[in-house]
């Protein structure tokens, strides 16, 4: 008896497992059309029993607490229920069902890169108003994956996300591109189409990618490794918030414009402060400068708004703190987001205003970044806030302490992020990823196109379509030709498309020189989608821009031939300053280039034989090639074969 009572206590105490689901099958959830879905959970019973609507699909028996059971292919089509009951040996007990609801079966993609991809529509209103405030797309659906990172094995679940509708409740919170995609595709193909989101900003390749994959890169390997140990994690953590602190600290108690009269009291007599014009940077911040500067302008209002202002002040680098009349109005920590602040009426008064401006700078140039909207207003009247400033520096000090981006190491976003979306089938992959390898750009290309065949296994599709957005033109443009490992980095990307189904979407014509972060995210989606439907839905469209497809000499003019030039090429700007020529010394010219049906013609008087060829090879280069399509030649560097 005794040792029946010690197996029922044994029985009792062992841990029970409530009935789950993966989360990615939820409410709304949008499931891959033509494919058997997987579902699969956990459970304590002994049977697991699956209705679509009021069908049975089908039941199973529970094994190590894990179930799984195939749901059929559907066509297009929903909505619909899903049920799982779980049913226990014991009594034939049943516990709560789960119900999953407003399931449509569509067009599922995998959206993966840095900021570029993960920037939401929110950031995009002010160009696209109306694609904000009046979106009604309730079948285009995006699910979030939680910025997450993991180093000591793969993710089988999500901790969170839910699927949200393209709608007025929702849509500011989608990705950019994946939105302007999938509005594409679901009003071309009439098909619901979801998106999975899996992106985050700043990060690396090689924190996309899986550790078998790594083997040729043991340094990659090292570094998320040294984090798979939870307590290097913590100890990192824990000192380096400790230095940022101390810093930051440190720096509040040297500000001078944080004393008993802060530099934001409108009456604060500011006649010693040295003059300013914005946009621009702070004087001699070009050698490095670290600390607090503060700026202060004075503002006329006729009457008094009845309704609240906003401030525009451009970007800023690096943080920023705006008062208007004393009363702060916003705060923005880091140099790239877009400030926009909200100024209440109570803040203002009729006659006149101050604008004060706490900036931190974190190490290096600091100022006011130009081509940026900066007044104060609304829709019906603004201020320029352009010209004339004030300005006093408050406080110097280092460089702010270094962070150690742990969530940006190798493998660690592959196995929290992607690994758990593996299990389910997806119509292709859009990837916007780039910036921050550009730095090193040498072994992209290798490290994508394994990264790509990875995927493809992983999700058990060969050919699984990959869409790779081309880095768009950024920085300044110089007079001169110069090598640019962005432009490298934009080569490798190019060739990464050697693997078949892969397709590039070449941006260097819509991106900002003083902006890592477009706004015009429409045009992406747009390109993205055509090549969707060429590669995905078998559509008879030019998707891609004009390709090298040979060159030759005629004396000393260089004649390129252009495949996807059906009707001839088009220049929509000056091919001043796009074609480089070389000679033996290896030093470029920008060529006299000609267009004439399919081919370009390029001469240069100093250049006799030439040896190479560049096209839009720059950080921001002047890039005007496109063909009748509408859509621009992709960046190379070709060596001239004689």
């Amino acid at each position: 008896m005794r040792i029946g009572y010690l197996f029922l206590a044994l029985l009792c105490s062992l841990p029970t497992q409530a009935l789950t689901l993966n989360r990615l099958i939820s409410d709304g959830a949008v499931l891959q059309r033509h494919h058997t879905i997987p579902l699969s959970g956990t459970t304590d019973a002994a049977t697991v029993k699956v209705w679509l609507n009021h069908s049975l699909i089908g039941e199973t028996t529970a094994h190590d607490q894990q179930w799984s059971i195939s749901l059929p292919a559907h066509e297009a089509g929903g909505p619909y229920t899903l049920k799982i009951e779980a049913e226990h040996e014991a009594a034939n007990e049943t516990e709560a069902p789960l119900i999953i609801q407003d399931v449509y079966f569509g067009d599922v993609y995998l959206a993966s890169g840095q900021s570029n991809m993960e920037l939401p529509m929110a950031r995009v209103q002010e160009a696209y108003p109306d694609d904000v405030n009046y979106a009604n797309y309730p079948l285009i659906r995006e699910f979030t994956v939680p910025d997450e990172y993991r180093f000591d094995g793969e993710s089988q679940q999500y901790s969170g996300g839910q699927w949200l509708s393209a709608t007025p409740a929702h849509i500011a919170r989608l990705s950019a591109v994946a939105y302007y995609f999938a509005r594409e595709l679901h009003l071309s193909e009439g098909v619901p189409v979801g998106i999975v989101n899996a992106s985050l900003g700043g990060s690396p390749i090689e924190a996309w990618m899986a550790r078998e994959i790594l083997a040729d890169y043991p340094d990659d390997i090292a570094a998320g490794d040294y984090f798979a140990n939870p307590s290097n994690i913590e100890a990192t953590q824990q000192q380096e918030q400790a230095a940022q602190q101390a810093w930051y600290a440190a720096l509040n108690e040297q500000d001078k414009g944080l004393t008993s009269t802060p530099w934001y009291t409108p009456a604060l007599n500011d006649k010693d402060w040295q003059p300013l014009s914005l946009p621009g940077d702070l004087p001699g911040s070009e050698a490095g400068f670290a600390g607090v500067w503060w700026l202060r302008k004075h503002v006329f209002l006729a009457e008094l708004p009845t309704e609240p202002l906003t401030l525009r002040l451009g970007r800023i680098v690096d943080a920023d703190e705006a008062y208007v009349n004393g009363h702060k109005v916003g705060n923005t920590t880091y140099q790239y987001p877009p400030r926009s602040y909200t100024v209440p009426v109570s803040a203002l008064q009729k006659g006149d205003n101050v604008i004060a401006l706490r900036v931190i700078s974190n190490g290096g140039s600091t100022g006011f970044v130009p081509d940026k909207r900066y007044y104060l207003g609304n829709d019906k009247a603004r201020i320029s806030l352009q010209g004339d400033w004030k300005y006093k520096v408050a406080a110097k000090t280092n460089n702010t302490p270094s962070t150690t981006f742990i969530r940006w190491k190798p493998m660690g976003l592959f196995n929290a992020m992607i690994a758990p979306a593996t299990q389910f089938p997806i119509s292709g992959v859009l990837w916007y990823q780039g910036e921050s390898n550009a730095s090193r750009p040498a072994d992209y290309r290798d490290k994508l196109t394994a990264m790509i065949s990875h995927w493809r296994a992983r999700w058990q599709q060969p050919q699984l379509p990959f869409f790779i957005v081309q880095l768009t033109n950024f920085m300044q443009r110089y007079a001169v030709p110069t090598d640019s490992s962005w432009a490298q980095l934009r080569d490798q990307q190019y060739k990464s498309t050697e693997l078949g189904n892969t397709a590039l979407i070449v941006t260097l014509d819509i991106g900002e020189w003083n902006d890592i972060h477009p706004v015009n995210k429409k045009e992406v989606g747009r390109r993205i989608a055509l090549a969707a439907k060429k590669l995905v839905y078998q559509h008879q469209v030019t998707y891609t821009g004009p390709e090298v497809d040979g060159i030759s000499t005629d004396g000393s003019a260089v004649i390129i031939s252009f495949s996807s030039a059906e009707g001839g090429l088009h220049a929509n700007t000056s091919l001043r300053n796009s074609f480089a020529i070389a000679g033996e010394d290896g030093k470029f010219y920008w060529a006299n280039a000609r267009l004439s049906g399919d081919k370009v013609i390029l001469q240069h008087p100093d250049v006799p034989q030439s040896v190479k060829v560049r096209y839009a090879w720059a950080d921001n280069p002047a890039a005007g090639l496109y063909n009748r399509a509408g859509l621009p030649a992709p960046p190379f560097e070709h060596s001239i074969n004689r």
